[in-house]
Parts: structure tokens; sequence; C-alpha cells
């Protein structure tokens, strides 16, 4: 079967989607969640996993927590990057202190941490709260030397 393999965000199926449906509203065939959300997804550290391993577009994750200063501020831009980059890439956010175990999985030693995943594995990562168009930029750039 042709298609693009995306992990759902919400359920953690793997779906095959048609690169051109990809923007156009594709949905989870378990859940019916939508597989590309112009929003970043809340997700679990299993759900990361799994994705991160399995999907044929680039997963852009912030790895935050809510005591976090820079986090929250961040937060707002990490969700503007969300729609400028919908339809090439999905934005999710990982809590890092109900996911303890993530920090050490994936190496965070401050946050925010972006890392954006692309062939089943970690292609970019940078550090430090910044602007949607900075955020947008660190993807574009890091999806065309993945």
């Amino acid at each position: 079967m042709a298609g693009l393999k995306l992990v759902c965000l919400d359920c953690a199926q793997t779906n095959r989607v048609p690169k051109e449906k990809l923007g156009k509203g594709a949905k989870c065939g378990t859940c019916g969640a939508p597989l590309m959300p112009s929003k970043p997804a809340e997700i679990d550290a299993a759900t990361l996993a799994m994705a991160a391993r399995t999907d044929d577009v680039p997963l852009l994750v912030d790895f935050w927590a809510p005591w976090c200063g820079p986090c929250r501020m961040m937060a707002p831009e990490f969700a503007k990057a969300a729609q400028t980059l919908h339809g090439s890439a999905r934005l999710a956010k990982i809590n890092t202190q109900d996911h303890a175990q993530v920090g050490g999985t994936y190496g965070i030693r401050g946050i925010p941490t972006m890392i954006l995943f692309a062939g089943g594995r970690e292609r970019a990562r940078q550090s430090g709260a910044m602007p949607a168009q900075q955020i947008a930029a660190f993807a574009s750039d890091a999806m065309r030397k993945a």
C-alpha cells in the first residue's frame, strides 16, 4: 500500500496517508483525530518514541515543563509555528515533569529544547525560547538538511 506512515498523536496507531492528502484533513483510521493538526499535540513518551522512529513526515517536539517561565513564554510561539509549518511537519509537546524519563532518553539538559525527528532519527536540536519565525526557520532548515 502506497502512502506515508504517520503515527496518530492521539491514539498512537500507525496510519498510511497519500502524500497529496497530508495537509488536507487526513484523519486517523482508528480514532478519527487529525493526522496533520495545525496546532501542537500534547503527547506521552510512548507516542513520542513510536512517532520519532516511524513517521515519514518530520516531527518537531518541544520538551517543556509547566514551572519553566521560558517554556510558558514560548508556548504561543510554538503554536504559531505549527500553523506556519502545517502540511510539511507536525509539532508536538512533551511535558518533562509528567514524563521525567524522556529527559534521560533524549539527553535533554535544559528546557525548552526542541528536537526535529525525520527518517527515524534526530536531525536537529535547539535549546532556548524563541519566536515563531525562528522556530519555523529552524525546522525548515533542518528539514532541508535531513
